[in-house]
């Protein structure tokens, strides 16, 4: 059973990103504030549950929590700063959305940087242990999968609305065979010989 959060009496927010491994596409985090009384039989880390099932629970947690706020971290910025920099600003710009000011974050994870002078705690595996940070999961995967699903119709031969830009050997063939698009990080290796790209 997820804990609600970590200091019982604080307007304490979760938060979490999704896409960190991707080849494609943004990371995107969200930030989450539920209330005191929030319960839910199925939250858990958005990778233990279905599609399905963090469909269902994306608008329950968007009307039951007291705020909450989403950020996609772009391709060229994550090349540019790398992507755990990348991760930790789309936190921070998350955070930034919500509008109750939070007396304490806690951070899925070991690595954050200080937002303001609010305090925060980074939990390893968070997501399965309070309802906030899985809160937070559930948001990030379901805003980035979404977008995956739209540039899809503009780029259909990587099949991202399936692959959702992590590095499958599918999505790996579609690279070697169409070559790279305006949506993938060009700091990664994209290919495992990486032939093609210089950096």
């Amino acid at each position: 059973m997820l804990k609600l959060k970590i200091n019982k009496h604080l307007l304490e927010c979760g938060t979490d990103e999704a896409g960190r491994g991707c080849l494609a596409g943004p990371v995107t985090a969200a930030a989450v504030i539920l209330p005191n009384n929030f319960k839910n039989e199925i939250l858990t880390d958005s990778k233990q549950l279905s599609e399905k099932k963090r469909t269902l629970l994306k608008p329950i947690i968007e009307k039951q929590a007291i705020c909450f706020g989403v950020a996609h971290i772009m391709m060229e910025e994550i090349d540019k700063i790398n992507i755990l920099n990348a991760s930790i600003l789309g936190m921070h710009h998350s955070i930034d959305q919500l509008s109750k000011t939070p007396d304490f974050i806690a951070v899925d994870g070991n690595r954050f940087k200080p937002y303001k002078d609010t305090p925060h705690e980074c939990v390893i595996k968070g997501d399965g242990k309070y309802l906030h940070i899985a809160a937070a999961s559930i948001l990030a995967k379901t805003y980035r999968d979404a977008f995956m699903e739209k540039i899809h119709e503009e780029f259909p031969m990587y099949n991202w609305k399936q692959n959702k830009g992590y590095p499958t050997k599918e999505h790996r063939e579609a690279i070697r065979k169409y070559g790279v698009t305006k949506y993938h990080r060009m700091s990664f290796r994209l290919l495992p010989e990486q032939y093609e790209f210089k950096f």
